[in-house]
């Protein structure tokens, strides 16, 4: 699993599964990747990683040609990426220590509902306990009874996890 995280906002940017990363791999999604931000009109200045022999020179390369400073992290330096290390626990913890995967097309659907919802309703404690792209809520009413009955619950991957949200008034 490859994934991209902006330290800034907290988001998912991009996430690739494969079951053998080789440099064409990772060097295609290097580019699927700088598309999809271009397409979004985001324009990173770095790109974190680690040491691993999958980000090739040429990998590196690709990012560098956009203006994309490249740093590698530390020998053994888990705490060097704390933010990935954290996504990829949490989405170890929440998502898929409670899931049965049973193959690549199977864990790319459960990876994209797990993102949207990582990135459109899980409360972060360094964005004020509020989504990297929240969806807007409309303002709570005054009565706290009435805003709880209007409250409506959707349930993704079978129920693993909950989304909330306050139903229209009619």
């Amino acid at each position: 699993m490859l994934v991209f995280l902006s330290i800034g906002s907290r988001r998912i940017e991009y996430v690739a599964c494969t079951s053998n990363p080789d440099a064409a791999w990772m060097l295609q999604q290097a580019r699927n990747l700088l598309m999809d931000l271009d397409d979004r009109g985001r324009a990173p200045r770095f790109l974190i990683h680690d040491r691993d022999t999958k980000f090739a020179p040429a990998f590196d390369g690709i990012f560098a040609g956009e203006d994309i400073t490249v740093i590698r992290t530390p020998v053994q330096a888990p705490n060097a990426n704390a933010h990935m290390e954290r996504w990829v626990g949490s989405a170890r913890r929440e998502l898929l220590d409670r899931i049965l995967i049973v193959g690549r097309s199977h864990l790319n659907r459960v990876l994209r509902i797990y993102v949207r919802h990582y990135n459109g309703q899980r409360p972060h404690r360094a964005l004020d306990l509020q989504a990297p792209d929240p969806i807007g809520l409309p303002a709570a009413q005054d009565d706290p009874a009435a805003s709880v009955a209007a409250l409506r619950r959707r349930d993704l991957l079978g129920g693993l996890i909950h989304e909330y949200e306050l139903a229209a008034a009619a």
